[in-house]
């Protein structure tokens, strides 16, 4: 299944989506829900974040060809990835949908990389699951294109720049739900062309890993996202560039790149 946040007219809605057509629900999977008789042609509809997170966390390094390629660029001390799961925060100011334009602010001097991420999307409350348990309390997954602002990565302790600027964090296009998140392909598209591929398989800590450990120390909520890190070396995007992340059994992230006004 494959749910969706969508907006038609003033009206905002969760939906199911079957081939090309919106079903529209009443409520939300992340509680009760009854599908309504209201279709909506996909193509008519403006699709939205799949959800607004109760909180919004990132897995810290988490691949290792990515460890090694931050390495040699300064982004990291060492080209060993952690050895303990990380996990960080982003802020929901940054997200955008599927199809929206990312926006690079006027003083930025351009180094705006892509980091195109499998997200985990929490559907119920979860506390102190162990890690058989842990994949129980996920709904399904969407994708995240994790920009960094590399400059301001170098300059800012809190990288509140680097990763939370407005626009910084496009999510969807939908929730995807029955996948083993263990097995999906990812592909990044700069313009069409391929810039990176990669399995999930090759996480050094897996989601069941990243949930059963933070559940052991904080609360996971319905809608809560968890960005699961991206895989090999990054790139430039410039005003102009569209970039897309795809991933077997959801879909694909598209949104273009433009400069601020």
């Amino acid at each position: 299944m494959k749910w969706c946040r969508f907006q038609v007219g003033n009206k905002v809605a969760f939906g199911m989506v079957e081939g090309d057509e919106v079903v529209e629900v009443s409520g939300s999977p992340f509680e009760t829900y009854q599908a309504t008789k209201s279709r909506h042609p996909l193509s008519r509809v403006k699709l939205l974040i799949p959800c607004v997170p109760p909180t919004f966390y990132a897995a810290g390094v988490n691949y290792r060809a990515h460890a090694q390629w931050a390495a040699t660029v300064g982004l990291a001390a060492s080209p060993n990835p952690p050895t303990k799961a990380d996990i960080g925060y982003r802020a929901n100011n940054a997200l955008i949908a599927h199809e929206e334009n990312i926006v690079v602010p006027k003083d930025s001097l351009g180094v705006v990389e892509y980091e195109g991420e499998l997200v985990a999307v929490i559907g119920k409350k979860a506390k102190h699951l162990s890690r058989e348990e842990a994949l129980s309390c996920v709904l399904g997954y969407t994708l995240g294109n994790d920009l960094s602002e590399r400059t301001w990565q170098k300059q800012d302790r809190t990288l509140w720049r680097a990763k939370n600027t407005d626009t910084f964090k496009p999510m969807g296009p939908w929730i995807a739900t029955g996948l083993d998140p263990n097995n999906i392909d990812m592909t990044i598209r700069l313009n069409g062309k391929v810039v990176s591929q990669f399995n999930t398989g090759k996480m050094v800590f897996d989601v069941a890993h990243y949930i059963s450990t933070m559940s052991h120390y904080l609360t996971l909520y319905p809608g809560d996202v968890i960005w699961t890190g991206t895989d090999n070396a990054t790139g430039p995007m410039r005003p102009g560039d569209v970039v897309e992340v795809e991933a077997s059994g959801i879909g694909v992230l598209r949104n273009r790149v433009v400069a601020e006004q």
